[in-house]
C-alpha cells in the first residue's frame, strides 16, 4: 500500500483547561479511502481535523502529513492547500461579500489567473448546485446555502484531501442527495464527520469512532 496522506501516532490532546479531549489517536488516511468520524457530542471529532491541519497543535504524539512529520506553522501550509477543510459552521469558511469571490479567493492566492478563477467558480458551482448565485451576498444565504458555497470554496481548490465536519447541516433532502452524489463521484480522500449514519452509510467505506 502507498504511503498515507496522513499518519497520526499516539496523538493526544488537551485544551489550557487541562482537560482531556484527545488521548492515544492512532489513525491513518491513504490516497482515495473515504472514511466516517463518528462519536458522542464533545469526544473530539473536531479537534481531531483541527489537528490535521495545524488549527490546534497536538500535547503528545507525531503527526506526519503527505510524507513530512508536522511540528510548526510554517510545516502546515502547504497542507492547507493540499487538505481542504469546511468547519462545522458555513459562516466560517465565508468572509467575502459575494459567492464568486468567496469561492475564487483560494484559486487566487494559489496564483490562478483571474480567467482562471473565474471557470474554476463556474464548475464548482455546477457541481455543487449553486448556478446563478455568483453575485449572491453570502450572508442573505439560508443556512443550506452557505454550508454548499463553503464547500464550493474547498472544491474549488483542488485539495488531494477532503476533510468535512457536518456537512448536511441545515441542507434540505434534494441538496443532501446531490452532496452525495458529488462526494461518490471526487476521487480525493475523505474523512467525514456527521451524526447522520445513512448518510454516513452512502458515502464512507471506513468507519471510526471516537
Amino acid at each position: 500500500m502507498s504511503k498515507p496522506l496522513f499518519s497520526l501516532t499516539n496523538i493526544a490532546y488537551s485544551p489550557d483547561d487541562g482537560s482531556q479531549v484527545l488521548s492515544d489517536i492512532n489513525f491513518t488516511l491513504h490516497a482515495g479511502e473515504r472514511a466516517a468520524l463518528t462519536g458522542r457530542n464533545g469526544a473530539g471529532k473536531t479537534t481531531l481535523l483541527h489537528l490535521m491541519v495545524g488549527l490546534l497543535k497536538p500535547t503528545a504524539g507525531t503527526l506526519e502529513a503527505f510524507g513530512k512529520v508536522r511540528i510548526s506553522e510554517k510545516d502546515f501550509y502547504d497542507v492547507r492547500c493540499r487538505a481542504g477543510l469546511c468547519f462545522q459552521v458555513a459562516e466560517h469558511q465565508l468572509f467575502c461579500p459575494t459567492v464568486a469571490e468567496d469561492v475564487a479567493f483560494g484559486p487566487l492566492n494559489l496564483g490562478k489567473s483571474h480567467r482562471e478563477a473565474k471557470q474554476i467558480v463556474a464548475d464548482v458551482l455546477e457541481l455543487v448546485g449553486l448556478v446563478g448565485f455568483e453575485e449572491k451576498i453570502t450572508h442573505h444565504l439560508s443556512g443550506g446555502e452557505k454550508r454548499l458555497a463553503a464547500l464550493a470554496s474547498v472544491l474549488a481548490m483542488e485539495p488531494d484531501v477532503l476533510l468535512l465536519d457536518e456537512p448536511t447541516a441545515e441542507l434540505d433532502e434534494v441538496a443532501k442527495n446531490r452532496l452525495i452524489k458529488v462526494l461518490n463521484d471526487l476521487p480525493q480522500a475523505k474523512l467525514i464527520i456527521s451524526h447522520d449514519q445513512a448518510f454516513l452509510n452512502e458515502v464512507s467505506e471506513l468507519f471510526y469512532c471516537l
